[in-house]
């Protein structure tokens, strides 16, 4: 992540020596109370129309040579990073469409039967995404159950022919170097090929559809590494499940499907042009997380209300819909498809990639005493995810600052699963809890110690898959378990699974969550059960569900669409309201804590993110006090070489320009006319969109809105654009491809209200006018994330080239 930037304003403006001098100051707080508030208020001129964006950048070069300075031995290769830093690397997404003419015509030119194409192609995209989503899912399944068959297969035959001669340490020995060429080989791809495929993916599909464009997220190759990731990973034995990085695998194929084309292939199939825009591509986008969860747990339901809960940034009635349609097609593919594969092609019951198994036994049922029980497991959850999220946070830091190289994010992977490994086999090696093995469904039973016709009950949590393991620990009869294995078992994977979490593997935390809540709540059943003298209501597998709810709730800080989920995946009803009760507990304690574990990473990687409400303490900011001045402004007939200067100057990034009336009075600002955006500029100059003379009009149209569209989504560099001496003095007219009604606000509006119109409307650039309708400001996604509630009121963060 790092490099923070040098000395560069937003707007590529040198910096006044008023200025340089506050660089390195810090950040006032906006409720007065820090250092520097006064100077912290920005100033307007009226001649700084002309130019965009002095955004404080915050020069963190210069505070590690102060650092150096007084501490010259102080870790003199730490890459600087603060967590009060807002990143400039992020931009957004154009979630509202451009309504300029070549639009408004093509809309006017769709007819009631040309309106139903287009929908019944959106049934039919809904329909692909969800097929093979399924199918994706299926591959990943069926490769990790014969990788980790085999793998276990080896080191169980391994461990039972050492136990009888000696020399079990070598069994350790091929157990790590197993795990650790596996992992080596997942991490490698992942750190060298596609850094964005690490972790679950979650956070990044979230921020897309919050609307910020995050490189290469959708991209097929991310995909290919995703899924050969995923498998190497859990086959590893890393504390890892498969289930989330199934949401941004049906999200990048929901992408990909929705356009028709690929660009990382360099192929166009020419269909599904109409859909190729930021909004639609969103909305499939939302589809395809909901059909990997749906895939993942056979949960449609749950999907759809985890792509409301978590994802989508933008609802309505007909979206619900196709969603819970691509959910449903997507559960039944994988169904139909493992049920061929296990030889029961009738049979439907394999709806997701784990199936928790059926409670429905009488024993299984509650009563009112237990709903205090159940509250205080919701607290327990609450304050362990909070501590797993707190450490994971520090832990994450850590690797900012010091295990950015690809090289050494590989070498710790692989550290991790052969510690993994290690801790695992020392756990196993030390228990004396030996079962009778009749009956038992243990996939590969470890004798080792135990003797004839038992096995080692720890070998059942460390020897197998984490999502067989929480089938176990859910099902299996009273007494399977002894209450110091399943203790030893709960601590030692808890700080495993925070240490692999934020690895550069593609890795889901859901299962390891809820394997480590499954084993602290089997062990509290168990104790109740001795502290009620084995009453019948006190089954240990009921309370290790409620506890692998509590832990995964604690920790990730979903409700609604979590108690979907864990109905479904358990095909039970009954246990929806204390399901309900410890989500809710958990969140409402973890809350007080720390924030959830995708937002904290969202916020480490300094993303632009906005929630859904402006800080609630931030009514005393206006749109003037917000807002980037000046603004660069483009006439609406502007010379092409004014256009090309100012889309080729690397110090600003500006992606949207106001377009205000062609004035001959240079001293006089002119009104609003429009806006128009650095991609549709390029696409202008990339075909030649100008005459000689301004006087001069064009005789026939030379660009339709397919031009855009074909080169949507990676527009050209500027610098790829050649424009020669004489083209650089012909004239453009804006006046057909610009918006002609941008959304404006006045200065004096509040910064809730600015907020609320940005987020509600999906916008990339809002435009602050004075009573004359003249530009004094732009507000964009970073002015706005910039206001956030502190633990000392309400803070501005730094911007920096992150």
């Amino acid at each position: 992540m790092a490099n923070v930037a040098k000395k560069v304003s937003w707007s590529g403006r040198d910096r006044d020596d008023d200025d340089d001098e506050r660089v390195g100051e810090t950040t006032p707080l906006l409720n007065g109370t820090g250092p520097g508030a006064a100077a912290g208020t920005r100033q307007l001129t009226p001649s700084s129309f002309l130019r965009i964006g002095q955004l404080s950048n915050v020069d963190l070069n210069e505070d590690v040579r102060e650092l150096e300075t007084e501490l010259p031995r102080q870790h003199p290769n730490e890459i600087p990073h603060n967590e009060k830093l807002l990143s400039l690397k992020y931009e957004s997404l154009d979630y509202d469409n451009s309504e300029n003419q070549l639009f408004l015509e093509e809309e006017r030119r769709i007819n009631h039967t040309a309106f139903r194409t287009v929908e019944i192609k959106r049934w039919v995209i809904c329909a692909m995404i969800g097929i093979l989503t399924g199918l994706v899912a299926c591959f990943i399944d069926i490769v990790v159950e014969n990788l980790a068959g085999l793998k276990y297969r080896v080191v169980k035959g391994n461990i039972d022919k050492f136990t009888e001669k000696g020399g079990l340490s070598f069994s350790l020995l091929l157990w790590a170097t197993l795990n650790a060429s596996v992992v080596m080989v997942g991490s490698v791809i992942v750190a060298f090929i596609e850094p964005v495929a690490a972790g679950s993916g979650i956070p990044q599909i979230k921020c897309y559809l919050n609307g910020v464009k995050i490189p290469h997220v959708v991209r097929l190759k991310t995909l290919v590494i995703k899924v050969c990731g995923v498998i190497l990973s859990v086959v590893g034995g890393l504390a890892v499940g498969k289930e989330g990085p199934m949401i941004h695998s049906g999200a990048v194929i929901a992408a990909g499907i929705s356009q028709g084309r690929s660009t990382s292939l360099k192929r166009d199939f020419k269909i599904f042009e109409y859909f190729r825009r930021d909004t639609e591509k969103r909305d499939f986008v939302s589809a395809g997380a909901a059909a990997g969860v749906s895939a993942a747990f056979g949960a449609p339901v749950g999907g759809v209300l985890f792509s409301l809960e978590e994802g989508a940034s933008f609802w309505n009635q007909f979206l619900t819909w196709r969603i819970f349609f691509a959910s449903m097609i997507s559960t039944f593919t994988l169904n139909s498809v493992l049920s061929v594969y296990h030889g029961n092609a009738w049979d439907l019951s394999s709806p997701g990639l784990i199936n928790f198994g059926r409670f429905d036994n009488e024993k299984m049922g509650y009563t009112i005493q237990e709903i205090p029980i159940f509250i205080f497991m919701g607290v327990v959850g609450g304050i362990l995810g909070a501590l797993f999220n707190a450490l994971n946070y520090w832990l994450t830091m850590f690797r900012i600052r010091y295990i950015h190289r690809p090289c050494l994010q590989v070498v710790e992977a692989m550290l991790v699963a052969a510690v993994t490994a290690t801790v695992g086999f020392v756990m196993i090696y030390c228990s004396r809890d030996c079962q009778p093995i009749q009956g038992s469904t243990v996939a590969y039973p470890l004798q080792l110690f135990c003797a004839d016709g038992e096995y080692n009950s720890m070998a059942t949590a460390f020897f197998n898959t984490p999502e067989k393991s929480v089938v176990n620990l859910f099902h299996d009869p009273p007494g399977s378990y002894n209450p110091m294995t399943l203790g030893m078992f709960t601590l030692m994977y808890f700080f495993l699974a925070c240490w692999t979490y934020g690895l550069t593997v593609s890795a889901g935390v859901f299962i390891p969550s809820l394997l480590i809540g499954a084993a602290w709540g089997r062990l509290f059943g168990i104790s109740l059960s001795y502290l009620t003298k084995g009453s019948i209501w006190a089954d240990p597998g009921k309370y290790a569900l409620m506890g692998a709810a509590a832990q995964l709730g604690g920790i990730v800080r979903m409700t609604l669409s979590l108690t979907v989920i864990m109905m479904e995946a358990t095909g039970n009803v009954t246990y929806g309201f204390p399901i309900m009760l410890v989500l809710m507990t958990a969140k409402i304690v973890g809350d007080y804590f720390v924030e959830g574990l995708y937002d904290m990473h969202i916020q480490l990687q300094s993303v632009p993110f906005l929630h859904w409400e402006a800080p609630v303490t931030s009514h005393s900011l206006t749109a003037r006090e917000v807002m980037s001045t000046p603004v660069t402004c483009l006439r609406r007939i502007e010379r092409v070489g004014t256009v090309v200067d100012i889309l080729s100057d690397t110090s600003s990034n500006h992606n949207g320009f106001p377009v205000v009336e062609s004035n001959p009075d240079a001293t006089q600002v002119a009104g609003l006319r429009g806006l128009i955006l650095r991609s549709q500029l390029i696409v202008l100059l990339k075909h030649k969109v100008f005459v000689e003379r301004a006087n001069l009009s064009l005789v026939q149209r030379r660009l339709k809105l397919k031009d855009f569209r074909d080169a949507y989504p990676r527009f050209p560099p500027i610098q790829s654009i050649h424009v020669s001496q004489d083209e650089r003095e012909c004239m453009i007219d804006l006046s057909e491809f610009m918006n002609p009604s941008p959304y404006t606000v006045p200065q004096e509006a509040s910064l809730p209200r600015v907020f609320k119109l940005f987020r509600a409307l999906g916008l990339r650039h809002l435009v602050v006018v004075d009573n004359r309708n003249e530009v004094v400001g732009m507000v964009t996604r970073k002015d706005l994330a910039r206001y956030r509630l502190g633990k000392e009121g309400l803070e501005e963060l730094s911007l920096a080239q992150t």
